[in-house]
């Protein structure tokens, strides 16, 4: 049986995150070149970068700006200029050598899908991809946020695809089931994803142990200090040198 973030990233996933658009992205990306300079040279990978919104942003400031993503499909959505820059992998098995990155970016929680000690143990796999003084760009929900205001249920439409969402906190994870309904057809869908939900303290204790201490943390792609009502926990983390 494949595991949710194997079926699940594909066109509907793209239409549903449609609203997660390049704007947001140029953002995101800015804040962090303005808080790690680092991205601006030498090898950066941008994992789990599915359509490559955010890399092709980043490339426009670092030539030799790379991604990875697991998803096929997505990586077929891209641009064709940015395909010779995309490898397609799981993350679990990272293609790089110890200390051959400068920056490694982890956009809109693509970490939190795995077990627990698989979590961990691809904390510690960035802290070794990195060279001294490399750079971490964590981009992750706040736990605690999301816990306090999660939505059970709700309806969009988008593009004729009707998508009731349902969510519940399930231990230590956040879970959503997706039920999408074309509207033309009637054809039906079912969707989830699965994420461990960390608390900021609980990222900062894993990125130690893997050898990364935190410069700065953002709450928002505008660049807000992090708070307890904050929408995100955008840490930098850094490689000691």
């Amino acid at each position: 049986m494949a595991e949710w973030f194997e079926a699940w990233f594909d066109e509907d996933y793209a239409l549903l995150y449609a609203h997660r658009d390049a704007e947001e992205a140029r953002r995101a990306v800015e804040l962090a070149l303005r808080l790690a300079p680092e991205l601006a040279e030498g090898p950066v990978l941008d994992l789990a970068c599915g359509a490559g919104r955010h890399l092709g942003i980043l490339r426009r400031t670092n030539p030799v700006g790379f991604g990875m993503d697991l998803s096929r499909i997505l990586l077929g959505l891209a641009p064709a200029d940015l395909r010779p820059w995309l490898l397609r992998g799981d993350m679990r098995a990272l293609p790089v050598k110890d200390g051959a990155l400068s920056g490694i970016c982890l956009w809109f929680t693509p970490f939190g899908y795995f077990s627990d000690s698989q979590n961990h143990t691809l904390m510690l796999r960035l802290g070794q991809l990195l060279r001294p003084g490399g750079v971490l760009v964590m981009d992750y929900m706040n736990a605690g946020q999301v816990a306090r205001t999660l939505v059970p249920e709700d309806t969009v439409e988008r593009a004729g695809v009707r998508v009731v969402s349902r969510r519940a906190l399930e231990g230590d994870r956040l879970v959503k089931h997706m039920e999408l309904t074309r509207l033309d057809t009637g054809e039906r869908r079912h969707a989830m994803e699965s994420v461990r939900l960390y608390h900021p303290a609980d990222l900062q204790a894993m990125a130690h142990h893997a050898g990364l201490r935190l410069r700065s943390v953002r709450g928002t792609y505008s660049g807000e200090a992090f708070a307890e009502d904050s929408p995100r926990w955008i840490g930098i983390l850094e490689k000691a040198r």
